[in-house]
């Protein structure tokens, strides 16, 4: 949920720590802070983001140093402020963490026993008193006090810690969060995610849980807690730079929304073989794979769970396998009944949330087949589970996300035609028909809705004003409904509820008022007169509707409404397609409209790294 960064090399540590903090910001903007080693360490912290940092910076008398820390904050233990922004620490040392310690209560007992008072709320202060102690006790050794540090704690963890007696080395370790390392000719970094390494290189280490990674200006050593040293895999990404700018666009959002049609013929030619149907033999997946499984359950968190919804959609109508949708904290929590022949599919943007991780384990203890979906390589999620699908979206720096929704439903629907044909629910004909529509068709009708842009920020002024508003839609609809309506309270801050259309007579339809806005989504030609019905009866409450429709049902069907937005003609496998892309669009230029921050809503952060 937080952002770390650190450096020691042979240029100013100041700007390259700013620099990684700014690329970093996406996981969280509620505090920042960096601490710089020279003669002593100075740290500078502040509540805000990482503006108020660099205000704050200015005023002060900074030592020139070559080493440093620093944090960008989402908060967890404390409220967002100057006493809990990180660096924590001592005179000798400080400290920067990403994740939660679960038993920070014990370990603050056991400081207390031993004189120690805190300055703060958090559970970092506590983590980095402690490593203190140990460090004392120790006679100076870092490697010695870390490692006796983390043996006492609990949770989920990514330190970075830097200490006044060693002026040019940083630590770092991990348990169950994201931490790289990458060495360069300049010197050595520590980062939560790539884009803040991205300016200086394309190379870097993932380091397993519980190793110590010791860095100073000429490289890197990794070491075991029995003192060995290891070596991991060294870790190539396959974007640069420019692909985490914006490239002109006022949001990485909006950029983000533009690269859909690119993104998505990238994922579905990467997974076509050169007969034009799915192929995943190079991932592990063979026939005997889509042969073996009577279920599948998807589980995830937030707008993956969304697409997760899609993804059932086309199971059970294409493979006719039975398909179910789980939210990753509740899945662990209830304990699900699990069978030998399910396969769990794990949806995650960036391979580290901690729900899907906590689940993803849930399953491999109950000894079921889990095939992860994620769009960073070598995340956690991917390392784990039995197999895994890289997404080709490219970095998504957008706490929304928008595109890395779009391919994985894309992915999903090349799954559902590869367990169709292999449970012989397709033809090849018919499998290379719904194939050549996915990477000929789909990206340019997506293309298509973004040329209408204009006329769907005018129809984003229609819902500015509201406090509430309704996305309803039936089947498949509706699924794209829950993603509809979550882009829009994530971003504009306006309280908005997906319901499926037949539920609102059952309850909800005592919410509609006079001028309450609601979004209606059809795409469905067989449900379209259901969803008159619907129209109809909010209509005749008050409510004004906007309506988002595919051109061949507004042809033949008089539907109510206030406004419109028709979706190109399109074969019906493109249409959850185009209708997302138009449900994201709408809720951008509803924000954007507001004067809101698009890319960085409130409270909210990019990678959810903690349960």
């Amino acid at each position: 949920m937080c952002g770390i960064i650190g450096y020691t090399g042979h240029r100013e540590a100041l700007p390259i720590l700013l620099g990684g903090l700014s690329a970093l910001e996406y996981r969280g903007y509620d505090s920042a802070g960096v601490a710089l080693v020279g003669d002593g360490i100075c740290t500078v912290k502040r509540k805000g983001r990482i503006s108020a940092l660099r205000e704050a910076l200015a005023t002060v008398e900074l030592p020139t140093a070559c080493c440093g820390i620093g944090h960008t904050r989402w908060a967890t233990h404390g409220a967002p402020s100057d006493g809990n922004a990180h660096p924590h620490g001592t005179a000798r040392l400080a400290l920067v963490h990403n994740g939660i310690i679960e038993n920070d209560g014990e370990i603050e007992a056991f400081l207390r026993q031993r004189g120690c008072d805190f300055v703060s709320e958090t559970d970092t202060e506590r983590a980095a008193l402690l490593i203190d102690r140990f460090y004392g006790e120790s006679g100076g050794d870092p490697v010695a006090a870390i490692f006796s540090a983390v043996a006492m704690l609990r949770g989920a963890y990514a330190f970075g810690v830097v200490f006044a007696d060693f002026p040019e080395r940083i630590y770092a370790i991990r348990q169950d969060n994201p931490l790289i390392v990458a060495t360069t000719a300049q010197g050595s970094l520590i980062a939560s995610d790539i884009p803040a390494l991205l300016a200086y290189t394309k190379e870097y280490y993932r380091p397993d849980d519980g190793v110590l990674a010791e860095l100073t200006p000429r490289g890197v050593r990794f070491l075991d807690a029995a003192g060995n040293t290891v070596t991991p895999r060294s870790e190539r990404v396959d974007f640069d730079v420019t692909a985490a700018q914006k490239g002109g666009f006022p949001h990485f959002m909006l950029k983000e929304i533009y690269e859909e049609p690119v993104a998505l013929c990238r994922t579905v030619r990467h997974y076509l073989g050169a007969d034009g149907l799915p192929r995943f033999e190079e991932n592990g997946l063979d026939a005997s794979f889509f042969s073996r499984f009577a279920r599948v359950h998807i589980v995830a968190c937030g707008t993956a769970m969304h697409a997760g919804l899609i993804g059932r959609y086309v199971l059970e109508k294409l493979a006719h396998l039975p398909a179910f949708v789980e939210i990753a904290s509740e899945f662990y929590c209830r304990e699900p009944l699990l069978h030998s022949d399910d396969l769990v599919i794990l949806l995650s943007q960036s391979g580290e949330t901690a729900d899907t991780l906590a689940a993803l384990r849930y399953a491999k203890k109950k000894g079921v087949s889990t095939l992860a979906i994620v769009n960073v390589v070598g995340s956690s999620v991917a390392r784990e589970a039995d197999a895994v699908l890289y997404t080709p979206a490219g970095p998504e720096i957008a706490v929304a996300s928008t595109k890395a929704y779009s391919v994985q439903c894309a992915l999903l629907h090349l799954l559902a035609v590869r367990f169709a044909l292999c449970r012989g629910q397709l033809t090849k004909e018919e499998a290379r028909r719904i194939c050549d529509t996915l990477v000929e068709q789909m990206p340019q009708r997506v293309e298509q809705v973004l040329a209408r842009a204009k006329q769907i920020e005018r129809c984003a002024g229609m819902l500015q004003s509201a406090e509430h508003l309704f996305y309803i839609g039936r089947g498949v609809d509706f699924s794209l409904c829950t993603e509809g309506s979550l882009k829009l309270k994530e971003i504009s801050y306006i309280h908005s509820e997906a319901y499926a259309a037949g539920e609102l007579k059952h309850g909800t339809i005592s919410l509609i008022e006079q001028g309450t806005p609601v979004v209606a989504v059809v795409t469905a030609d067989h449900l379209a007169e259901k969803m008159l019905s619907a129209i109809r009866e909010v209509r005749a409450r008050g409510a004004r509707v906007l309506l988002i429709v595919t051109e061949e049902i507004a042809a033949r069907l008089a539907l109510p409404c206030d406004d419109m937005i028709r979706l190109p003609a399109a074969d019906v496998l493109c249409a959850p397609f185009t209708a997302a892309t138009v449900l994201q669009l709408l809720a951008y230029h509803v924000a954007a409209g507001k004067g809101l921050d698009v890319d960085k809503p409130r409270n909210l952060a990019k990678s959810v790294t903690v349960e």
